[in-house]
C-alpha cells in the first residue's frame, strides 16, 4: 500500500498517479474536503498552470532550478492541460500564458479531482490527521493518523509549506521532516507583499509612512519598478502593476520583487518607482508646461489632476516641499524639475517582507540535496518520497508554483512502489 499524506495539488496528483497503475493508494487529509488551498488560489479562479515550454518554465523558477529540470520535462505544462481536459475540464489561457478553467471557479478544478480519484479507485481519508512513521530500520512500514494504522510500502510526504495556514498548511511536515533527519532550509515569504518604513522627499530625507500615509488601495498600473541597494546596485527590476497597501506595496510586480529579494537584508533595500516610464524626462516636462499652460491661476495642489490618479496627488504635492497654494504661472523651472525627479523615481526604504502567512507560498523547506530529483525519494528514508511546497523549491507567480506541485507529485507517484 502507498500512503499519500496531504491532499493539496502535489498529493492529490502523486495518489493519482501511483493509482493509475493499479497500486493500492490511500490519501490522507486532515481537513473536511481536498484542495482547500486550491480553492483561494488566482482569487477564486485556480491559474493551474503557465502554458510555457520546459526550457522557459524553469527559468521562471527561483530556487533551485536545476533540481526541478526532471521534473518539469517529465510532466510538463502540456500534460496538465491535457489532465484536465481528459477528465472534462475545458481550460482557456491568458495574458502571460496563464491557464485557468473556461468557468474561471477553482471549485471545477476540485471537481475534476474527485472524479479523478473515483475513477482509479484512490481511498480517500477526510478529516484524518497524520500522528507518526512506524520504522524498520530506514523503512517506513506503518504510517499512523488519528484514526488507523496502515501497512506500507511507500509514504509520499506532500504536507504543504506555511502559507495560508488556515487550509492545512501550517508548517508541520517541516517538523516531522527535521525528526526524519532531512535539512530544512529556512523559511521565508515568497511572492508577499512588501513593507516599507519612509517615503523620500526633494531632499532626499525619509518620511516616515506614519507621518506621511500611503495611499492605500491606490493600483498603479504600466509602472516602472526597481528594487536596490543604497549603492544603487538593483536586485529586481519590472515593469507593469502595483499596488499601495497601508503600510507598503503589494501586487505583481511587488509578489515577484519578494521572491528576488527574500534572502537579503530587506531593511537596506529601495524601491524606486517611475510613474511614467513612456515619457523621457525631456518629454514629461514637456507635457507639463502644456498641463499648466492652460490652467495659469490654478494653485499647484488643483494642477495635476490630468497627470495623476486623485489619491497620490497629495503625497507627491507633500514630498514636493511646494508650496500647495502657488499659483502654476510661478512655478520655477527649479521647481518644476523636483515634480520631475519624483514623478520618475518615487523612492521608499523598505522595512520587511510581509509575515509568511500572506504569502502565495514558501520559500525554503527540505533541502533539495537530500532528494532524488528523479524520482522525489529521499536520500535518507528509502520509501519516503516528498512533493510540491515542503521542498525548497519556488517560482515567480503566473501557475508556476501550482505546475511545480503538480509535476512533482507526479514524479513521486509514478516512483513509488
Amino acid at each position: 500500500m502507498i500512503v499519500v499524506i496531504g491532499a493539496g495539488p502535489a498529493g492529490l496528483m502523486a495518489a493519482i498517479q501511483a493509482a493509475k497503475s493499479g497500486k493500492e493508494v490511500v490519501l490522507i487529509e486532515q481537513n473536511g474536503k481536498i484542495g482547500k488551498k486550491l480553492f483561494i488560489t488566482g482569487k477564486g479562479r485556480c491559474n493551474i498552470t503557465n502554458n510555457v515550454s520546459p526550457r522557459e518554465f524553469i527559468e521562471n523558477v527561483v530556487s533551485n532550478p536545476k533540481f526541478l529540470t526532471s521534473a518539469i520535462y517529465s510532466f510538463p505544462p502540456s500534460e496538465t492541460i491535457k489532465f484536465f481536459l481528459e477528465l472534462g475540464l475545458p481550460v482557456k489561457e491568458e495574458r502571460g500564458m496563464r491557464v485557468f478553467p473556461n468557468s474561471d471557479k477553482s471549485s471545477d478544478v476540485i471537481s475534476a479531482f474527485n472524479k479523478a480519484i473515483e475513477r482509479y479507485n484512490v481511498q480517500l481519508k477526510l478529516n484524518e490527521r497524520f500522528e507518526h512513521f512506524v520504522f524498520d530500520g530506514d523503512r517506513v512500514v506503518e504510517v499512523r493518523t488519528s484514526k488507523a494504522t496502515y501497512l506500507v510500502t511507500s509514504v509520499i510526504f506532500a504536507t504543504g509549506g506555511m502559507s495560508y495556514p488556515a487550509t492545512g498548511s501550517d508548517g508541520y511536515g517541516y517538523k516531522i521532516a527535521k525528526r526524519l533527519g532531512h535539512t530544512i532550509i529556512e523559511l521565508k515569504p515568497a511572492l508577499c507583499p512588501l513593507i516599507v518604513s519612509e517615503v523620500f522627499n526633494a531632499n532626499n530625507e525619509g518620511i516616515p509612512i506614519s507621518i506621511l500615509p500611503l495611499p492605500e488601495g491606490l493600483s498603479l498600473k504600466n509602472v516602472s519598478l526597481t528594487v536596490a541597494y543604497a549603492s544603487g546596485k538593483p536586485i529586481y527590476e519590472g515593469f507593469g502593476e502595483g499596488l499601495f497597501t497601508s503600510n507598503g506595496m503589494s501586487g505583481p510586480l511587488i509578489l515577484t520583487a519578494s521572491s528576488k529579494v527574500n534572502r537579503e537584508k530587506i531593511n537596506n533595500l529601495f524601491i524606486t518607482i517611475d510613474l511614467k516610464p513612456t515619457l523621457t524626462l525631456e518629454q514629461l516636462d514637456a507635457r507639463i508646461l502644456r498641463d499648466f499652460a492652460g490652467i495659469k491661476n490654478k494653485s499647484f495642489k488643483n494642477a495635476l489632476d490630468a497627470l495623476l490618479p486623485r489619491s497620490l496627488i497629495n503625497l507627491i504635492i507633500k514630498l514636493s516641499l511646494i508650496n500647495p497654494e502657488k499659483e502654476v504661472n510661478s512655478i520655477t523651472k527649479t521647481e518644476r524639475l523636483i515634480l520631475l525627479r519624483l514623478l520618475k523615481g518615487l523612492k521608499l526604504k523598505l522595512q520587511s517582507l510581509a509575515n509568511v502567512e500572506s504569502a502565495v507560498v514558501t520559500a525554503g523547506g527540505i533541502s533539495t540535496k537530500e532528494i532524488d530529483p528523479k524520482t522525489m525519494k529521499s536520500r535518507i528514508i528509502s520509501n519516503l518520497y516528498f512533493a510540491g511546497e515542503i521542498l525548497d523549491v519556488d517560482a515567480l507567480t503566473g501557475g508556476f508554483n501550482i505546475q511545480i506541485a503538480f509535476s512533482t507529485g507526479y514524479v513521486a507517484g509514478n516512483a513509488a512502489e
